[in-house]
């Protein structure tokens, strides 16, 4: 029922008399709601209770009194933390229900407002997204500008900067919340949108043959053992911190775009995200870490340590690393990338997977440049 306070008896009938009207257009008396298996006769609920079925006695225009049941999803672990991840269960069961024959059959599927009444979302087939336009360009013109040949200017060190203070600030808004930790670092391995999805959309590569593959994921996935630990880890993080999703204005006035998978999780997923692009932009250039991408590089890791005191990411970053090399080395996502390139990430992925902590002065030798 959104974050407002339980309706009363008589509201509660409210609501549901004015759902069910609309959803079927014609007069509805609410005969009686009780919570399903209540073996109360008549015994009304005193609220809508999140994961408790509730039964709605009811009659439409002049038919006979029906039946119906109205479910709801408690917050919980098992992947239902978020409000989108019980819409995502309650949307399936809506369209799966009538299509198994002799299963219960799905009238509606819909929604409490934080008003408090119910709206149907029957007749959406998809879900779209509006939101405000952000003036500025990508990030990752200025690291293009460096990879092709241009000087590092004080511009570019402020920017730098600016994106490692915010990291910093935001990283700093903790929980304490071991479970979704846990789902967190079991996403980073196996969700399709992560590790294991990446590489089942890897196209046949000479590179990337089924074998290098799998001892990636394998040495993900006892990684994910080593992290399950360090459940005090969780904070507020963007989740897709890379050039593409920052937008400079003018100065060092930034916006960014398109959080992703979660408000929480674990700061190395952000600072590795940025910084290993100075990497991926450099490998571009020369096929090593340096110059004015080296310098962006160190001194962004430098300035995240010492200003958030955080030396344990170095102990959980190799997975997080391991992502984003093969983000960035999939002939997918990036079909004209030179192949040393992708070599040098793939080495680095497999050489941070294999050691206990990720040194930032390593890179060079990680990548065997």
């Amino acid at each position: 029922m959104g974050n407002g306070a339980v309706p009363a008896i008589g509201e509660q009938r409210k609501v549901l008399k004015e759902y069910l009207e609309a959803l079927l257009r014609q007069r509805v008396r609410i005969l009686n709601v009780k919570e399903l298996g209540d073996e109360r006769t008549g015994g009304e609920v005193k609220n809508f209770g999140y994961g408790t079925p509730l039964r709605i006695d009811y009659a439409a225009g002049d038919e006979e009194p029906r039946r119906a049941v109205l479910h709801t999803m408690k917050p919980g672990p098992f992947g239902h933390e978020h409000m989108a991840d019980r819409a995502q269960v309650l949307l399936w069961q809506h369209r799966a229900f009538n299509h198994l024959p002799q299963h219960v059959r799905a009238i509606d599927v819909g929604g409490f407002r934080t008003e408090g009444d119910l709206v149907s979302l029957r007749g959406i087939d998809e879900f779209c997204l509006l939101t405000e336009f952000a003036t500025g360009d990508s990030y990752a013109q200025d690291l293009e500008k460096l990879r092709d040949g241009g000087s590092l200017t004080p511009l570019d060190v402020q920017r730098a900067d600016a994106l490692c203070d915010y990291l910093v600030s935001i990283h700093s808004s903790r929980e304490d919340n071991a479970g979704l930790y846990q789902r967190r670092i079991r996403e980073l391995v196996g969700h399709g949108e992560c590790i294991m999805g990446v590489v089942d959309a890897y196209p046949d590569h000479p590179l990337f043959p089924a074998s290098v593959l799998e001892r990636i994921e394998h040495a993900c996935v006892r990684w994910r053992w080593r992290l399950k630990r360090m459940t005090h880890r969780l904070c507020q993080v963007h989740g897709d911190f890379h050039p593409w999703n920052i937008l400079f204005a003018s100065g060092a006035e930034f916006t960014v775009l398109d959080r992703s998978r979660g408000e929480l999780g674990d700061a190395a997923d952000d600072v590795v995200s940025l910084t290993l692009n100075y990497l991926f932009f450099s490998l571009q250039r020369s096929a090593r870490l340096e110059g004015a991408l080296g310098t962006l590089f160190h001194r962004f890791w430098n300035r995240y340590l010492e200003r958030s005191g955080d030396i344990q990411m170095l102990e959980a970053a190799a997975p997080f690393c391991a992502f984003r090399c093969l983000v960035m080395a999939s002939p997918l996502w990036y079909p004209t990338l030179p192949d040393v390139v992708r070599a040098r990430l793939l080495a680095l992925a497999l050489a941070v997977l294999d050691g206990d902590r990720f040194d930032p002065a390593r890179v060079n030798e990680y990548c065997g440049a």
